[in-house]
């Protein structure tokens, strides 16, 4: 199954409302605010790799407040 960490960068000030939001994507199993270079260190767990990439593309880094992104998917 694959896994995948997202860090994530938000606005100033937006963090909360990111967080909430990340939170309630399907796929999201875990959303946590973060202290250094970025600002929210999300895990997604899909059972498919096209399913991943629409929580990612589609879903997370269109959420209004996240500025960029880094993707990070673990191999088994």
């Amino acid at each position: 199954m694959p896994i995948a960490f997202m860090l994530l960068n938000v606005d100033l000030g937006e963090e909360d409302v990111v967080l909430k939001q990340t939170r309630k994507v399907n796929g999201v199993k875990e959303a946590h605010r973060v202290y250094g270079i970025y600002d929210m260190v999300v895990k997604i767990d899909s059972d498919l790799t096209e399913e991943m990439k629409k929580i990612i593309t589609g879903e997370i880094r269109r959420i209004q407040g996240v500025r960029s992104t880094l993707t990070l998917v673990s191999v088994q």
